[in-house]
C-alpha cells in the first residue's frame, strides 16, 4: 500500500457558521449577512452615503437657508457663482444653490412615492397572478403585457396631458405606469417557489392562501423586489425631469431638477453655469441609486451570492 503523501490532505477551511456554532454563539440572519457583505462592497457604500447627504441636504437645507427658492432679485441676475450664491443666480436672480436644494426634495420624493406605488401594486398584482395560476394568471399576465408594449414613458406623458402638470399628478400618473417590470418580477419568483416544501408544509397545516403567499411567498422575494425598488427610484427620478424639461412636470415657480435643466438650456451659451449644477445633481444621484443597486444585487440575489 502507498505511503500517503501530505500534500494528499487538504484542511478544512471552516465557515463563519462553523466557527460561530463552536463558539455557542447565533447565526448570522438573513438580512445581517447581507448588510456585512454589502459593507465590502466600496462602490456600493459610496452609493449609499451619497443617497444620505442627499437625503439630509434636501430636507433640513432649505430650512437653514434665509433665502426662499422663489426669492426674486432682478439686481443680481445671472451672475456667476460667488461667496454670496454658491451656485450663481437664475435670469431672475434667485438663488441657484436654494433652487437645487429645493429641488432635490421634489425629485427624490418622486422616486420615493414611485418605489412605494411601485411595491405596493406591482408586489400585490404580480404575487396574485403567480400564486393562483391558471388562467387568472393568463389573463392578469395578458393585461400586464399589452401595456408593458406600449412605452412607459408614452403614456406617462398621455397622462399628464389629461392630468395636466402638477406635483400630485406626477405622482398618479408613475404610479400608474411603473409596476408593471414589479409585477412580472415577483410574479416570476413566486411561480419558482410556490411548489417547494416549506409551501407544501405550510399547506399540510391549514394555511390560508393569503397566509401563504403574505407569510411565506412574498417574503422569501424580498431580494428581487428590494433590488428593483432600488432600480426604480432613479428611473423614476429620470422621467420626472424629462417630463419637467417638456414642460410637463411641476409649475413655476416650484424648482425640481427637471424644471431647473429647462431653465438652463435656454442660457447654456452665456451662463452655462445654470445647466450645469442641475445637470450634476442629475447625474451623481442616478450613479449613487445605480452603484447601491449593484450592490444589493450582489448581496440578495442567490445567484450572485454564490
Amino acid at each position: 500500500m502507498a505511503e500517503l503523501a501530505k500534500i494528499d490532505f487538504e484542511p478544512l477551511v471552516r465557515s463563519a457558521e462553523h466557527i460561530q456554532a463552536e463558539n455557542g454563539e447565533a447565526a448570522l440572519g438573513y438580512w445581517q449577512d447581507a448588510w456585512i457583505r454589502l459593507k465590502r462592497d466600496k462602490v456600493a457604500m459610496l452609493g449609499l452615503g451619497t443617497i444620505i447627504f442627499l437625503l439630509i441636504v434636501a430636507i433640513f437645507g432649505p430650512m437653514l437657508s434665509s433665502v426662499s427658492y422663489a426669492d426674486q432679485t432682478l439686481a443680481a441676475a445671472n451672475q456667476g457663482p460667488s461667496a454670496a450664491h454658491w451656485f450663481g443666480t437664475d435670469n431672475l436672480g434667485r438663488d441657484l444653490f436654494i433652487r437645487v436644494l429645493y429641488g432635490a426634495r421634489i425629485s427624490l420624493s418622486i422616486g420615493i412615492v414611485a418605489s412605494l406605488l411601485n411595491f405596493l401594486i406591482g408586489v400585490t398584482y404580480g404575487g396574485i397572478a403567480g400564486f393562483m395560476g391558471g388562467r387568472v394568471d393568463r389573463i392578469m399576465m395578458n393585461i400586464v403585457d399589452v401595456l408593458y408594449s406600449i412605452p412607459v414613458l408614452l403614456y406617462v406623458i398621455l397622462l399628464m396631458v389629461v392630468l395636466k402638470p402638477g406635483l400630485t399628478n406626477i405622482f398618479i400618473a408613475l404610479g400608474i405606469g411603473y409596476w408593471l417590470q414589479m409585477a412580472r418580477i415577483v410574479r416570476g419568483q413566486i411561480l419558482s417557489m410556490k411548489e417547494q416544501e416549506f409551501v407544501l408544509a405550510a399547506r399540510t397545516i391549514g394555511a390560508s392562501r393569503r397566509r401563504i403567499l403574505i407569510k411565506h411567498l412574498i417574503p422569501n422575494a424580498i431580494g428581487a423586489i428590494v433590488v428593483t425598488l432600488s432600480l426604480c427610484i432613479p428611473d423614476a427620478i429620470f422621467t420626472e425631469a424629462f417630463l419637467s424639461f417638456i414642460g410637463l412636470g411641476v409649475s413655476a415657480p416650484m424648482a425640481s431638477w427637471g424644471v431647473l435643466a429647462s431653465e438652463g438650456v435656454t442660457s447654456l451659451k452665456a451662463y452655462p453655469f445654470q445647466l450645469f449644477f442641475p445637470a450634476i445633481a442629475i447625474s451623481v444621484t442616478m450613479l449613487a441609486f445605480n452603484f447601491l443597486s449593484d450592490g444589493l444585487r450582489d448581496v440578495l440575489d442567490p445567484k450572485m451570492r454564490r
